[in-house]
C-alpha cells in the first residue's frame, strides 16, 4: 500500500527551498524536564549530550555502564539523532556506588550530570523541549518565509505527527495489518507500530480539517480543537465533529477495529501546534529559528510549511 506523507498545508505549499541538517549543529534539541530532581532514592537522573546519536543506543551503553537491565533505563522520549541534544536518563540503582559516569564519555556523548531521584523517567512526562534551528540558503524567499512566520507566530500550525513517527519509507504502517492480526501481547517494536498506525488516522483527520479551512475554527458544539487517538469507548467530540471524523476515517475501518481490540483507549490531540517564543534572525542566506514546544509535538510540522526542506539521504532517527 502507498502512504502518502504529503499532507495539506496550512499557508499553501511554500516557494523557498531549504538545506535542513546538512550537519548535526544544524538541529539543537534541549530537553526540559519540568521536574526538581530528589536528591535522594534508588534511580539516578543522568543528563547526557548526545551528537548523531539515538537515544534507545545511549540508553544501552548506561545499561551497560550500570550493569543493569536496558528496562531500567527510562527516558521521557526519543530524541532526534541527525542532531545535537541534552537529554535526562533515568537509571534503576538502588545500592551502591554511583559508577564512573564519566566512562560514558566520546566523541559523541558527554556526561553533563547526575543526581538520585526516587522513580523512573516515563515518556512524555517531560516539560516539552526547546529549538535551535539552521535552515540553509533560503533568503531568496525572505519576504514570503517571514510572513509565514508571523502567521505561525500568531495562529499556529497543522499539529500533524512527522515523518519520523512512521518509520523510514513509512515502514511502520506497511506493518500495520501484521500486527493488528497478531493475537496476544504486543513487544517494543510491535507498538511502536500501533502508535503510528493511531498517528496516520489523526493525521488524516487533520489534513481533513486543513483542506476545509477549518482546523484553527470551532465547530458547532466544540469547545476544544481537537482529533482522535483512535481506541475503544466513546468519541468525546461533538456530533459535528464526529460526523467529519469519520467520514474522514471511512477509508480505515479495519484499523480503527484492530486498535480497539488491541486495547487502546479513545483520547483526543490538539489540532494546533502553536510554538512557544517563535523568535528568528538570519545569519547571511541562513534562517536561524528559536522556539519551544510541549511533549510529543513535532518541529518539522512548523518547517515545512517555511520552506521544502532538503535533507542529506541519512538515517536521521526519530523524534
Amino acid at each position: 500500500m502507498n502512504f502518502s506523507l504529503d499532507f495539506p498545508f496550512a499557508y499553501g505549499r511554500p516557494a523557498a527551498v531549504a538545506g535542513f541538517r546538512q550537519a548535526c549543529e544544524d538541529f539543537v534539541v534541549v530537553e526540559q524536564l519540568g521536574l526538581e530532581p530528589a536528591g535522594q532514592g534508588e534511580h539516578w537522573l543522568v543528563e547526557i549530550l548526545k551528537r548523531d546519536d539515538n537515544t534507545p543506543w545511549v540508553a544501552k551503553q548506561l545499561a551497560r555502564l550500570c550493569g543493569v537491565s536496558p528496562r531500567d533505563v527510562g527516558y521521557c522520549g526519543m530524541k532526534d539523532r541527525r542532531a545535537v541534544t541534552r537529554q535526562w536518563f533515568s537509571v534503576y540503582l538502588p545500592k551502591g556506588d554511583a559508577p564512573d559516569w564519566a566512562a560514558l564519555n566520546s566523541d559523541t556523548i558527554h556526561w553533563l550530570q547526575s543526581v538520585r531521584h526516587t522513580r523512573k523517567l516515563r515518556r512524555g512526562e517531560h516539560a516539552g523541549n526547546t529549538f535551535e534551528i539552521r535552515l540553509r540558503d533560503c533568503a531568496s524567499h525572505r519576504q514570503d518565509i517571514e510572513q509565514r512566520l508571523s502567521q505561525i507566530a500568531r495562529l499556529g500550525v497543522p499539529n500533524y505527527f512527522g515523518e519520523q513517527r512512521f518509520g523510514r519509507d513509512a515502514d511502520n504502517l506497511q506493518r500495520v495489518e501484521t500486527v493488528l492480526a497478531k493475537r496476544g501481547r504486543k513487544n517494543t517494536q510491535e507498538a511502536m507500530v500501533l502508535s503510528a498506525a493511531r498517528s496516520w488516522l489523526f493525521n488524516q483527520v487533520l489534513a481533513a480539517r486543513v483542506q476545509a479551512g477549518n482546523w484553527c475554527d470551532f465547530l458547532p458544539g466544540e469547545t476544544e480543537l481537537t482529533g482522535p487517538l483512535w481506541g475503544r469507548g466513546r468519541n468525546p467530540a461533538p456530533e459535528s465533529v464526529c460526523a467529519l471524523e469519520m467520514q474522514a476515517l471511512a477509508p480505515w475501518q479495519t484499523w480503527l477495529q484492530g486498535l480497539e481490540h488491541a486495547g487502546l483507549s479513545q483520547e483526543r490531540r490538539a489540532l494546533i501546534l502553536q510554538p512557544r517564543d517563535l523568535q528568528w534572525h538570519w545569519d547571511g542566506d541562513d534562517l536561524l529559528l528559536q522556539f519551544g514546544l510541549p511533549p510529543g509535538q513535532f518541529a518539522t510540522a512548523l518547517l515545512r510549511e517555511l520552506a521544502q526542506l532538503k535533507t542529506p539521504d541519512l538515517d536521521i532517527g526519530s523524534v
